[in-house]
């Protein structure tokens, strides 16, 4: 049977991404190699670093731009520490925008380093929206968001104005839709939600931004000795590196961003029409601020939970149940989910209002 892969992350990956990842672990450009064996610093390796390095550039559009692209190590979770490290000025402050839970643990890991201002926050509200109308303190050393939400479904649609450099964790939604991505001077991103295999994380900098803060920086935490060593300062993760590039050939193929998205918005309209359509359904987050990545409800009569399970289940979908801090269902449609798996979950929540309709005509 055919599996719908909604997972949050690892998620779903191309198809051909798996062939060609497999191929590599068995065999390496035909050097009777494995990918998993070879030195990080063979000409053939060396070779795809560059170039994802540079792909992932392009996608943005932002080459020829001042921004340099770095694969490296410990996820989004490192890079709360590093982005501080890296730029809150000492005796300096920074401001974030809390929006979700990584949003929240980002602002836990800026307070070991200085003054840490939390602009607006939707905690209260169990974080069902993105907060607006905050004001962003002009003489922090950076302004911090979150994109996307895994976790409540939210998405930013738009980014705030502000003359200090703006700070961006786009791990769940990074190249999945069209930006101006000058507007932001650094990104990141662990790959395993939307560009990879789990265990390597895209960092997108604005090379100006850096060597301001007045910090002595560990040699592993400095952004800019990262950049000296084009991304070998130590050893990468060779296979999560690779699958980036073959998934980021995979986009450039499919007409990138811009051609992702049309379908990212399809998926998205799809679900949630159902969800506000169907009785048995309700939707989470706020509607103007609902992520086209994941789409979080719930059903309005637990009753009809294990009925619903049960039918989801057979129809071959995995990875729906919402995150355990929050419960109900969440479907992740990232990049590589096809519209097709995306109505396969709507035809199955139709079938349950069929079934419930039946069951109260019955009684």
């Amino acid at each position: 049977m055919k599996k719908h892969n909604y997972s949050a992350g690892p998620c779903i990956l191309p198809q051909e991404v798996f062939e060609k990842s497999a191929q590599a672990v068995l065999n390496f450009n035909n050097s009777d190699l494995s990918l998993l064996e070879i030195s990080h610093r063979s000409k053939d390796f060396v070779a795809v670093m560059d170039e994802v390095r540079a792909l992932a550039l392009e996608l943005l559009g932002l080459e020829g731009k001042g921004y340099q692209a770095l694969f490296l190590q410990g996820g989004a979770s490192l890079e709360f520490l590093m982005v501080p490290y890296n730029l809150m000025k000492v005796d300096g402050k920074a401001a974030y925008l809390d929006t979700g839970t990584w949003a929240n643990n980002a602002i836990k890991e800026a307070k070991l380093f200085g003054e840490t201002v939390v602009v607006a926050s939707s905690k209260e509200q169990n974080y069902n929206h993105i907060p607006t109308d905050y004001t962003i303190p002009a003489d922090a050393s950076y302004f911090h968001c979150t994109s996307n939400n895994t976790i409540f479904g939210t998405q930013m649609k738009s980014f705030p104005k502000t003359n200090i450099p703006v700070v961006c964790d786009m791990s769940s939604d990074i190249f999945s839709r069209s930006l101006d991505f000058t507007q932001f001077d650094l990104i990141y991103a662990g790959a395993q939600k939307n560009m990879g295999a789990a265990g390597a994380t895209l960092v997108i900098v604005k090379e100006e931004i850096l060597g301001k803060s007045g910090r002595t920086i560990p040699s592993i935490l400095d952004y800019e000795k990262h950049i000296k060593a084009e991304s070998m300062y130590n050893t990468p993760a060779v296979f999560a590196v690779y699958t980036c590039l073959l998934t980021l050939q995979w986009l450039k193929a499919q007409g990138g961003i811009a051609a992702i998205e049309k379908v990212n918005e399809a998926k998205a309209n799809l679900l949630y029409t159902e969800i506000d359509r169907n009785p048995l359904f309700i939707g989470t987050a706020d509607k103007k601020d609902r992520s086209n990545m994941n789409a979080t409800f719930l059903l309005v009569d637990e009753k009809n939970q294990e009925t619903f399970d049960k039918m989801w289940k057979e129809a071959g979908i995995s990875g729906i149940a919402g995150h355990r801090s929050v419960g109900g269902y969440r479907a992740s449609m990232y990049n590589a989910l096809p519209l097709e798996s995306v109505q396969v979950l709507v035809d199955v929540m139709k079938k349950l209002e069929e079934v419930v309709k039946q069951n109260e005509v019955t009684v």
